[in-house]
């Protein structure tokens, strides 16, 4: 059984909108491929190849993002309290730097926003953060560099 991939609202909105761009991007793929193969003579063409190798690539992706949205839960409720996928946590770094960041699932983490920076939950730092509360400490090591890191606000 396929494993179950819990989202946020916003992530899965963002899945399907990827999504239908990757279904335009096939049809515009789909269309230079038929032009070159009307166009192409007995010679091998090197362009000809290479759309069809990208329309295989979009092909391929169009595949995994229905597949995550085919197993995509999305998350209802969670702890306030507690920082759990979705949340989005106010971390003091090295009692320097405040940032934030929201916990995501790996799938995504992967797709790109403008807007607050999403760690995976199976991140280094993602792993440290999951299941903590709003004042708790706790330090990550990654690359043999370790951080401190308090939590400041968890929503």
């Amino acid at each position: 059984m396929a494993r179950e991939i819990k989202v946020t609202q916003e992530g899965y909105e963002r899945l399907q909108q990827t999504l239908q761009q990757e279904n335009r991007r096939l049809d515009e793929a789909t269309k230079i491929l038929s032009d070159l193969m009307g166009a192409a003579d007995e010679v091998e063409d090197i362009g000809l190849e290479d759309a069809k190798q990208e329309k295989a690539r979009i092909e391929q992706r169009i595949d995994q993002l229905q597949d995550q949205l085919n197993r995509a839960s999305i998350i209802a409720e969670k702890d306030p309290d507690i920082a759990d996928l979705g949340s989005v946590v106010t971390l003091e770094e090295n009692q320097e730097d405040t940032f934030e960041v929201q916990l995501v699932s790996p799938v995504e983490a992967e797709v790109a926003t403008e807007d607050i920076p999403r760690i995976s939950d199976e991140s280094p730092l993602g792993r440290a953060l999951k299941g903590r509360k709003l004042g708790d400490s706790f330090q990550v090591t990654i690359n043999n560099r370790t951080n401190d890191y308090v939590i400041k606000e968890i929503r």
